[in-house]
C-alpha cells in the first residue's frame, strides 16, 4: 500500500495512492485508515513530504563501503550505532528545491532508506521493531560536508533548512532487509548498493534509538547512506531511487 501527502487548493490530506487514482483519508493514517469515499486523480493534487515527523533520527557509517570512503579509507566500522538528529525544518517533499548554503561551499547527496514510525515506541525490545514501523520511504541525507568535516560534530552539516527531502510516498510492505537504492544526479549513477549490506540492521536502530528517545508517530528514521557519495551544484537534479518504493527526486538551488 501507498501512503502519501496531498495537496488541493489549500487542504492537506493523507490518502492512498493506487495507480493514477487517490483515495483520501480522514487525518493521520498511523491508527488506521478512514477513507473519506472521495476518489481525486493523482494529475490535480500536488505531492508533499509523505509525513511531518518530530524529528528525523539518522545513523552515521552504517555501510562499511560508505565508512571506507570516509577520511580516506581511514575511519573505523563503529561497534554501535553513530545517532545523529535532523530537525523537522529539514524535511522537503518530491520536487522542492534544495537550498545552497551562503556559508558552505561542498554540499553533497546521500541516498538513504526512510523509516517512517507508526506508533509510539520506547524501549523497544529486539526483534520487536517491525511492530513499531509504519512504513518506509526514499530519503536524501543533504550535507554540507566542509562543515561538517571542519567542526568535528556533526549537528550544523546536516541541519540546514531544506537537507532532508522525503518521498515520493510511504511504501508499507517492503523487504526492506534486501532492498536496492540508488542515486542519480543529473542522470547519471552515483550510488548503487542494497539494504542487505548494511552494518546495524534496522531492529537494532530502532532499538537503541528507543533507548534514549521517544519515537512518534509520523518519526522518521534514516538507516545510512552507502558509497558514492558527492557534491552537488547549483541546477544539479538528484534523485533517490529504492526498489519497491519509487524515486524521489529534487532540485538544488
Amino acid at each position: 500500500m501507498r501512503i502519501a501527502r496531498f495537496m488541493l487548493q489549500d487542504r492537506v490530506f493523507y490518502g492512498e495512492l493506487r495507480g493514477d487514482a487517490v483515495y483520501p483519508v480522514e487525518g493521520a493514517p498511523f491508527d488506521g485508515l478512514a477513507f473519506t469515499g472521495e476518489k481525486l486523480s493523482l494529475a490535480e493534487v500536488r505531492l508533499l513530504a509523505p509525513c511531518t515527523p518530530s524529528k528525523v533520527v539518522c545513523v552515521g557509517k552504517n555501510y562499511r563501503d560508505h565508512v571506507a570512503e570516509m577520511a580516506d579509507g581511514t575511519a573505523d566500522v563503529p561497534e554501535a550505532p553513530l545517532l545523529f538528529i535532523k530537525p523537522s525544518t529539514c524535511v522537503i517533499g518530491p520536487g522542492e528545491e534544495i537550498i545552497y548554503p551562503a556559508c558552505s561551499e561542498r554540499v553533497d547527496h546521500e541516498a538513504e532508506l526512510g523509516v517512517v514510525i507508526g506508533k509510539t515506541a520506547h524501549n523497544i525490545a529486539a526483534g520487536t521493531a517491525q511492530d513499531y514501523i509504519f512504513g518506509y520511504t526514499c530519503l536524501n541525507d543533504v550535507t554540507a560536508r566542509d562543515i561538517q568535516k571542519r567542526e568535528g560534530q556533526w549537528t550544523r552539516g546536516k541541519a540546514f533548512d531544506t537537507f532532508c527531502p522525503i518521498g515520493p510516498w510511504i511504501e508499507t510492505a517492503l523487504d526492506a532487509q534486501h532492498t536496492g537504492l540508488r542515486s542519480r544526479l543529473n542522470g547519471k549513477l552515483r550510488q548503487d548498493s542494497n539494504t542487505a549490506n548494511m552494518i546495524h540492521s534496522i531492529d537494532k536502530l530502532l532499538c537503541v534509538m528507543s533507548e534514549c528517545m521517544t519515537l512518534l508517530p509520523g518519526d522518521v528514521v534514516a538507516t545510512g547512506t552507502p558509497a558514492g557519495i558527492g557534491p552537488m551544484q547549483r541546477g544539479d537534479v538528484i534523485e533517490v531511487e529504492i526498489d519497491g518504493i519509487g524515486t524521489l527526486v529534487n532540485t538544488l538551488r
